[in-house]
């Protein structure tokens, strides 16, 4: 029996070893399971990052063709708003046209009321200037009036009109201030 009896042992000792490298091989594979957790949540919080900076890429990219196709249409507004100013100055002159000449005046007016309301249809409002105080956001000064009639800072003459395309001042007025007069004591 002795020799079942070594036999007995040595199988206990080989289980119990077993046992021992089979625990190890589980601690060693639950190690293992939470490092790859762990690589993976990482990767899914790249990949949300990732994913956010894509979203707003695309909103930015959005936002600048909006921009862009907003900065061609206001270099158009500017050009047709030259050719409208163009066509004032004409209508101005009407009385100093012959009646043959008057005819091609009215097609001139015709003309102008389009191109105006066509800029109109796109958000173009002409900028209120004379009479108003003057705002360097909207008017720039070329000048200043001494006067008395009106109060300092208030515009008395518009020498050129300005702009709005909807809330953006596209064109400046350009405008004469009106200043208080200098006292001839101060001249001294």
């Amino acid at each position: 029996m002795s020799s079942q009896a070594n036999f007995h042992e040595l199988t206990s000792k080989e289980t119990s070893s077993s046992n021992n490298e089979t625990k190890e091989d589980i601690e060693s594979l639950k190690k293992a399971l939470e490092a790859e957790k762990a690589r993976a949540e990482e990767y899914l919080n790249r990949l949300k990052y990732l994913q956010a900076d894509f979203e707003n890429y695309i909103k930015k990219v959005k936002r600048d063709f909006e921009n862009a196709a907003k900065l061609g249409s206001e270099k158009l507004i500017l050009n047709l708003i030259d050719v409208i100013e163009d066509f004032e100055r004409v209508i101005q002159t009407e009385e100093n046209l012959n009646s043959n000449n008057k005819a091609l005046l009215e097609g001139v007016k015709i003309i102008y009321k389009k191109l105006k309301n066509i800029l109109e249809n796109e958000g173009v409002k002409q900028i209120e200037a004379v009479g108003k105080i003057f705002n360097p956001a909207l008017h720039e000064a070329a000048g200043f009036i001494e006067t008395l009639d009106h109060p300092e800072g208030t515009i008395v003459k518009e020498l050129r009109k300005g702009y709005f395309l909807g809330d953006k001042v596209i064109k400046p007025s350009i405008v004469e201030v009106a200043k208080a007069p200098s006292s001839p004591s101060s001249k001294k």
